[in-house]
């Protein structure tokens, strides 16, 4: 499986030390340099491998004390009924899917899935508005 990330390189001024600074936009926490374009962008491949390794282990360490399915999954990488409490605190539908959407919290730029269920139980609902970086729900 290959997942496709937009690399951005954006070359620093010669009073800066020159090179380049990369990251991947999809992937917050991706980010490096290099001397010149290619070594930028060879540097940016192994950070994102990196960033995702560890986002795995992390995801491991801190999910302790209930039971928690860890497996593998396939996506293909390119609901619209409207979530009134995101709404409220500033998030929009940024992209639709057939099962979830995208949401965005543009003042903190943050995305989340959401799923087009019937019923979004509570456990995930804390879990997206803690990903957008808004409130919890009220119970």
């Amino acid at each position: 499986m290959q997942l496709k990330f937009t690399a951005v390189c954006e070359e620093a001024q010669k009073h800066e030390g020159g090179g380049y600074v990369a990251y991947a936009q999809e992937l917050p926490g991706a980010i490096t340099q290099g001397e010149t374009l290619e070594e930028a962008r060879e540097n940016l491949r192994d950070a994102i491998e990196r960033l995702l390794e560890a986002n795995r282990e992390l995801s491991r360490e801190t999910q302790s004390g209930h039971s928690v399915i860890h497996e593998e999954i396939a996506i293909s990488v390119p609901r619209n009924e409207p979530i009134s409490h995101l709404r409220e605190h500033g998030c929009e539908l940024l992209r639709e899917g057939a099962k979830h959407s995208v949401d965005v919290n543009r003042a903190a730029h943050k995305t989340s899935t959401v799923p087009r269920h019937v019923e979004i139980k509570n456990p995930t609902a804390i879990k997206i508005c803690r990903q957008l970086g808004v409130p919890d729900p009220q119970k």
